[in-house]
């Protein structure tokens, strides 16, 4: 919603063209129907070392055959993973992730009203697969043979993935992002991270994310225009067994970011810890 209210809020207040914000320039390069339409469907670019070029400005695709498909073991019944990584059949939580002892519970008190401690709330950093699965926001792709980098919209966060041969960092210092290595194989990229912070939320629903995961995305362009991420977790701490999912994004074309930082002109949490006192009544 916050991209479609920012624009507004720029028509009504600057004297600038939207072309001054890159937010109606034609993206260079697409492929075109005779209408003039992005082609979506034209075969996926590619770097001059022939590798897929992932490079673009991706949106989070909702619904019908562009919607999220789950592995066979967590069934998903909605669009937005943002909200909830993995509901059950019935589009409940806290039933279909392998949790270890006492995860559910405390996931499901996390995603209790208010929820002042979603760092969504506080305008920490999203968590790492919040940045796959939130649809308010684009993500841009820059990809060299060296390194592929993700910028997001949110609080102006990036993201590094090393592409150049070298390992994880064998004792890192913890970080929202973790640490990202990548590697080819065939049309897939390969990309393991590790060295996160602790105590992350992977989604709104409050499923954990420890200091002890291990993540592995695979990225797949099908085509010019829709990404494919298969993504498995494996946190011992939270987690009984590794898990996965898959979530689809497709090209924003002829758009580009906007900043959004997040404590700008900020004033829900204040509302959200109100409420949380009241709820909680006098202090006895």
């Amino acid at each position: 919603m916050y991209r479609s209210i920012s624009t507004l809020f720029f028509l009504l207040s600057v004297s600038v063209s939207l072309y001054a914000q890159w937010l109606n320039y034609p993206t260079p390069g697409m492929p075109r129907t005779p209408d003039g339409k992005p082609n979506l469907s034209a075969p996926a670019p590619r770097t001059a070392d022939g590798k897929p070029d992932l490079s673009g400005v991706w949106a989070v695709a909702t619904g019908g055959s562009e919607g999220y498909a789950l592995d066979p073991t967590i069934r998903q019944s909605g669009p937005n993973q943002f909200l909830d990584i993995a509901p059950d059949d019935k589009g409940q939580p806290y039933h279909r992730l392998p949790y270890k002892a006492g995860m559910a519970e405390l996931a499901e008190a996390r995603a209790n009203p208010p929820k002042t401690t979603e760092p969504h709330s506080l305008c920490l950093p999203d968590g790492f697969m919040v940045q796959h699965t939130w649809g308010n926001q684009f993500r841009k792709i820059v990809q060299t043979p060296a390194l592929l980098v993700i910028l997001l919209e949110y609080n102006s966060m990036y993201r590094q993935i090393f592409l150049d041969g070298r390992p994880l960092p064998a004792d890192p210092n913890p970080a929202w992002n973790g640490y990202s290595t990548g590697k080819w194989e065939g049309d897939t990229l390969v990309v393991q991270s590790a060295g996160f912070k602790d105590g992350q939320w992977l989604d709104t629903a409050g499923d954990p994310f420890t200091d002890a995961a291990k993540v592995t995305e695979r990225f797949r362009r099908l085509d010019f225009g829709h990404l494919q991420i298969e993504i498995t977790v494996d946190d011992p701490k939270a987690y009984a067994k590794p898990w996965s999912v898959t979530v689809n994004q497709v090209l924003a074309a002829d758009t580009d970011l906007m900043e959004f930082i997040c404590l700008e002109n900020e004033k829900d949490i204040r509302h959200m810890n109100a409420a949380a006192e009241k709820a909680e009544g006098p202090a006895k």
